[in-house]
């Protein structure tokens, strides 16, 4: 299966007639892709129908539709070129440049030529190294866009650097706004920029070393971090486990003693309930027979009975205090403002 690097190589996705990258590609009947913007003018200026490749020839117009598998690929490749250019360090994505001269299927450029302000392919590069007046001119490698490089305001060739504003000047520029800035040629800024190269790689390469043994030392201290957080959420588990452990002991104890103290009472109470209960026998017995010796006309018997009938037991009427106070209200008030500190 082939890799997305080689689906996405720039080969099979340039248009042959603009050289560029593929602008809603179409497909003709011979089975060759070309942009939708390329393919209908070169139809247009011509009498017939013919593919500009394989030169095969349509008796009538095909109908073009977007392949749209081949738009996908050239969009996924036009935003690689995009990230990569916006990445520092060599540029390994790069759209050729094609020839301005080449008319119906352009060659890549060899070279551009700032006087002249377009690229060359190698055959139509070849004035420049046959012809005195154009020996002169300056080419560099193929650039696109050279008109980017012109002054805007005077349309002349950004030959000056001008060191005050850092801009891009013309010779114009110069005499006009930039008259009492310091101006250099630009291959002087160049080559003044260049010797500074290495010590700025070095500057980087060694922010880069700083930065990564940061990295390493900030891993570190999560590492480290991880490992005593874990030991304290198990010291903190232990301590409330712990805790608990207590508390729920603590509450068996009070339970315990609540029990303890209710059945003491208990005990207490049903004694002297046991003791009133007999007594209130006892004066009812008495009760009944003072009645029946009010009905006897026995004056011995009476004057011999009703004193010793008629007198309560001596016994007092036994205390209702049935033992401690069952509440343990200290004991809540704690409980209470335990859990008011935790809000």
């Amino acid at each position: 299966m082939a890799s997305a690097s080689s689906l996405l190589s720039e080969e099979r996705l340039l248009c042959s007639i603009c050289l560029d990258v593929f602008t809603d590609p179409v497909t003709i009947p011979c089975g060759h892709n070309f942009c939708s913007k390329c393919i209908n003018p070169y139809w247009d200026s011509g009498d017939t129908c013919q593919c500009p490749m394989c030169k095969q020839k349509f008796s009538t117009r095909p109908e073009l539709r977007v392949n749209t598998v081949m738009s996908e690929l050239a969009n996924e490749f036009k935003k690689l070129v995009q990230v990569k250019a916006s990445t520092p360090g060599p540029q390994l994505l790069e759209v050729d440049v094609p020839c301005y001269i080449c008319s119906e299927i352009k060659e890549k450029a060899v070279k551009s030529c700032l006087t002249c302000l377009i690229s060359f392919c190698e055959s139509h590069l070849e004035p420049h190294r046959r012809v005195a007046g154009l020996k002169g001119h300056t080419l560099l490698e193929p650039v696109k866009n050279l008109d980017d490089r012109m002054c805007k305001t005077h349309n002349k060739m950004t030959e000056l650097y001008c060191l005050k504003e850092q801009a891009f000047i013309c010779v114009l520029c110069l005499k006009a706004d930039h008259k009492s800035h310091n101006a250099v040629p630009l291959e002087e800024q160049y080559e003044k920029l260049m010797a500074t190269n290495d010590e700025a790689q070095a500057n980087i390469q060694k922010l880069i070393q700083t930065r990564i043994e940061k990295i390493a030392e900030v891993e570190e201290l999560l590492d480290v971090s991880q490992v005593d957080s874990e030991k304290e959420e198990q010291a903190a588990v232990q301590v409330f486990t712990e805790l608990i452990q207590f508390i729920q002991a603590s509450q068996a104890e009070l339970v315990e003693a609540i029990e303890e103290r209710h059945s003491a009472i208990k005990q207490k109470g049903e004694e002297f309930l046991k003791e009133l209960r007999s007594e209130v026998t006892e004066l009812k017995s008495r009760s009944s027979q003072l009645e029946h010796l009010s009905q006897s006309e026995d004056h011995y018997h009476f004057l011999q009975s009703f004193p010793t009938l008629s007198k309560p037991p001596h016994k007092s009427c036994p205390d209702t205090d049935l033992g401690p106070d069952l509440s343990f209200q200290a004991t809540r008030g704690d409980l209470t403002r335990l859990k008011q500190s935790r809000k």
